[in-house]
């Protein structure tokens, strides 16, 4: 924890929430800190995406949307930027021409991040910028068990032959030995596959799955305890996709599939995940232009306002 007393969000009682810059939550700029725990950035980019296009407009949307965020937790019993320095850290530069190097400039600059601050939640963008995240969080604590929330499994090979998409990034930190093999899990994934081959590689590659049909049939509770079996007190960094959610409550997404969950169920997994070790985490794929009225750009800040009370909680 910093030396100072943490510097919290705007007093929404003597500043309306919908002035000023619209930092996460209202919170201060890293730059006007002498020292952070938390950072919060945006990673505007989705030159992975294989359908419909705009996260890169994601990291700007979800923080118009954590305005309303307040400081108590009360579900966590925290206060989550009273206990810990919580800030923007502002944008990630991604070039949007040139893939390989937008994914070597993400991993460089959150390596550079994680050296300023203890943990880190991103907000994308689409979810190739797993890949050079995992690589990054590698370098402070190793092979790390990979919790990932998604409709999709994420592990597929190629995409017209290139390695490195929002669907393939998984299979690619698998192989490069980023991940723990014996605690990383995919968690409400639901819909049409390829094939069961996909199933089959995906074990193969370390993972095991708790379904959204699974959490529909058994309940939550069923759900966490098979995931906090499965990842113990390993070092934990969850992925989650927006697309998790059902339409309904996140239509704003690149590639939605139906009978997903809820945005209550989601929050609910995150506070039962609470007490374990969780180093990093990202909250990808919110694509304003098909989100009516912020529906998952709400639903995507409270997601980011949970991990961080989480990871304030914890320690």
């Amino acid at each position: 924890m910093t030396a100072h007393t943490p510097q919290g969000p705007v007093d929404a009682s003597k500043t309306p929430r919908y002035a000023g810059i619209a930092t996460f939550a209202k919170l201060p700029r890293i730059e006007d800190v002498p020292e952070a725990d938390i950072a919060i950035v945006g990673v505007p980019f989705d030159t992975g995406v294989s359908f419909r296009p705009g996260a890169r407009f994601g990291p700007s949307h979800v923080r118009e949307a954590s305005r309303l965020l307040r400081p108590y937790n009360p579900a966590q019993d925290v206060s989550p930027f009273s206990v810990k320095q919580v800030v923007d850290a502002g944008d990630i530069v991604a070039n949007p021409f040139n893939l390989d190097e937008a994914v070597q400039q993400v991993e460089d600059a959150a390596t550079e991040l994680g050296e300023r601050v203890d943990k880190i939640v991103t907000v994308g963008g689409d979810h190739t910028i797993a890949l050079p995240l995992l690589r990054a969080i590698n370098k402070k604590h190793g092979p790390v068990a990979v919790l990932h929330f998604d409709a999709h499994l994420d592990t597929w090979d190629t995409y017209f032959g290139a390695p490195t998409t929002h669907g393939t990034p998984f299979r690619r930190a698998s192989e490069e030995g980023l991940i723990d093999l014996t605690a990383s899990m995919h968690g409400g994934t639901r819909g049409p596959l390829y094939g069961k081959q996909d199933l089959e590689d995906d074990a193969m590659l370390g993972f095991q799955i708790v379904t959204s049909e699974f959490i529909e049939e058994h309940g939550i509770p069923a759900a966490l305890e098979k995931i906090r079996a499965r990842v113990g007190d390993k070092p934990l960094y969850i992925s989650i996709d927006i697309d998790v959610l059902d339409p309904a409550h996140a239509p704003g997404t690149g590639t939605p599939e139906a009978g997903g969950l809820t945005s209550r169920e989601m929050l609910r997994l995150i506070r039962g995940l609470a007490d374990l070790h969780i180093v990093g985490a990202d909250v990808v794929e919110v694509a304003p232009a098909y989100d009516h009225a912020q529906i998952t750009a709400v639903a995507a800040s409270h997601v980011v306002y949970e991990l961080v009370s989480a990871m304030a909680a914890r320690d």
